[in-house]
């Protein structure tokens, strides 16, 4: 999880929505490691999510599952502010539970 959310938000870096717009690649990128961030977080036992309820599992296994099974209408507008607005305290969350801090 943390290896995919900290290389979405360095490879979205201070690009604006309209960059995520116009640039497939970028598209393709981030929705992939947004997905890697979601089927990870599905993988956490469940005694390790009860120990860390601040991390919002559903809400991130959720957006896992709208980007796998919903490719055909993704919201870019969305995509970018879960990678610039919800991934960064996600990543300072996962560094403090595994020590990376």
């Amino acid at each position: 999880m943390l290896d995919h959310a900290q290389e979405a938000v360095e490879l979205l870096g201070n690009k604006d929505r309209d960059a995520v717009k116009k640039n497939r690649v970028l598209q393709l990128a981030l929705t992939r490691l947004v997905e890697i961030v979601g089927e990870a977080a599905g993988r956490v036992s469940e005694p390790t999510r009860q120990q860390n309820p601040q991390i919002p599992w559903p809400q991130i296994i959720g957006m896992r599952n709208r980007l796998a099974h919903g490719y055909d209408i993704i919201d870019f507008d969305l995509l970018w502010y879960t990678v610039t607005l919800d991934l960064p305290p996600l990543v300072a969350m996962i560094e403090a539970i595994v020590g990376r801090r």
